[in-house]
């Protein structure tokens, strides 16, 4: 399995400029879980990954300020395009975040066919 980080027209990556933005500690447990995702695949299960919804899944973290989700999809049943990533508050993602992760979805896809 293979892990792409999306990127915007722009250049910048949001699930990057995240991972960037945390302590050092959390950034390697996000690192790692990453890693792992592209190491064991679809084999990966809950509690480690869930579906959200209109095809974008989310990888679950627990990190020092609390419970980090980084949306993806899966492109190609071979290739995790990582969209967008958050520190979670409440019980479930927010639909706004989710929206997120569409839009750039559709962005990817979009430029990905325009090759």
């Amino acid at each position: 399995m293979q892990i792409e980080f999306y990127e915007k027209s722009n250049g910048r990556c949001p699930v990057t400029e995240f991972i960037r933005d945390l302590e050092l500690a959390e950034q390697a447990d996000v690192n790692f879980a990453v890693a792992r995702l592209g190491e064991m695949g679809l084999a990966l299960r809950r509690p480690h990954i869930d579906y959200l919804r209109d095809d974008i899944y989310e990888l679950r973290v627990r990190i020092k300020r609390g419970h980090c989700r980084v949306l993806y999809f899966i492109f190609h049943r071979d290739t995790f395009v990582l969209l967008h990533a958050i520190v979670k508050k409440t019980g479930k993602v927010a639909d706004a975040e989710i929206e997120h992760a569409i839009e750039y979805k559709h962005d990817y896809m979009k430029r990905y066919t325009s090759r």
